[in-house]
C-alpha cells in the first residue's frame, strides 16, 4: 500500500477543523493535521493575492486519492483548492499500517 501525503488549505480553524473531521469520519484519511495559521502569497485573477490559511495535511492510501480529491472539491470553500498529494516513499511501518487499516471502506 503506497501511502500519501495531501495539502489543502482553508480559509479560517472552524472551516479546517470541521473538514478534517469529516475526512476521518468517512475513513477518507487516517489522520489530518490542521497546523497553525500560515500567510500565502499568490497570483489569483491577475492580482497578487496575500491571506490568511490554514494547512491541512490528510494522510491517506494512494487507492484513496480520487475519493479524497473528490470530497475536498465538494466540500471545500475555494473556488479552486490546492490539492497536492505527495507519496510516502519511506515510514514507520507499523504507522504505515495504521493508515491503511484506518482508510478501508
Amino acid at each position: 500500500m503506497q501511502a500519501l501525503l495531501i495539502l489543502t488549505t482553508l480559509p479560517d480553524q472552524d472551516a479546517a477543523r470541521q473538514l478534517a473531521r469529516q475526512l476521518v469520519e468517512a475513513r477518507l484519511a487516517a489522520c489530518v493535521n490542521v497546523l497553525s495559521a500560515c500567510t500565502s502569497v499568490y497570483r489569483w485573477q491577475a492580482a497578487i493575492q496575500e491571506e490568511t490559511e490554514i494547512p491541512l495535511l490528510i494522510k491517506t492510501s494512494a487507492d484513496g486519492y480520487a475519493a479524497v480529491e473528490t470530497f475536498l472539491l465538494e466540500h471545500h470553500p475555494y473556488e479552486l483548492p490546492e490539492i497536492v498529494a505527495l507519496p510516502v516513499v519511506q515510514g514507520l511501518p507499523g504507522y504505515l499500517d495504521w493508515v491503511r487499516a484506518e482508510t478501508r471502506a
